[in-house]
């Protein structure tokens, strides 16, 4: 099936955001990528209340477009869809701005939760149908990474 009216295309175009999930091997990477690159501009900057905000509009509308781009596509998750590493990403990021030395490790730290998918990232893909699982999933090795990532800065902090 694909998409054939205009709200299936639209959210096809935002569960995969845009060209990014077409791009060739680890769709998923290239979406951490792209979420961490624009984080600076489009979400770092923002005070804590307008950062929650903007993740639960991501979460919001990224459930309703994964869903619909698994109903289109016949497929569980499907590698293109990107909008959860989005999600992920920055929600990784929540609690950090400058400097900006810890976006490489926040990077890192939440593919590895995502590739791996420890308890209860995987029970959060599987327990929950639709796009609500699929975005509950990083939204959840999001938070690990974050937690990660609160520990590396206080150590490095400790040292300094």
């Amino acid at each position: 099936m694909s998409a054939s009216n205009p709200f299936d295309k639209l959210a096809v175009a935002l569960a995969t955001l845009g060209p990014v999930g077409h791009f060739p091997k680890a769709p998923g990477t290239w979406g951490s990528l792209a979420a961490v690159v624009a984080a600076p501009w489009l979400f770092l900057g923002l005070a804590l209340p307008w950062r929650l905000t903007v993740l639960l509009g991501i979460f919001l509308v990224g459930t309703w477009a994964c869903g619909r781009a698994e109903i289109i596509m016949n497929e569980k998750d499907p590698g293109c869809v990107v909008t959860d590493e989005l999600f992920g990403q920055w929600l990784t990021l929540l609690f950090f701005s400058l400097p900006i030395w810890y976006l490489p490790i926040a990077f890192v730290l939440f593919r590895i939760f995502d590739i791996l998918k420890p308890w209860p990232v995987k029970w959060a893909e599987t327990a929950f149908p639709g796009g609500f699982g699929v975005m509950l999933d990083d939204g959840v090795a999001g938070l690990y990474a974050l937690g990660c990532l609160h520990v590396i800065a206080f150590l490095l902090s400790r040292l300094g």
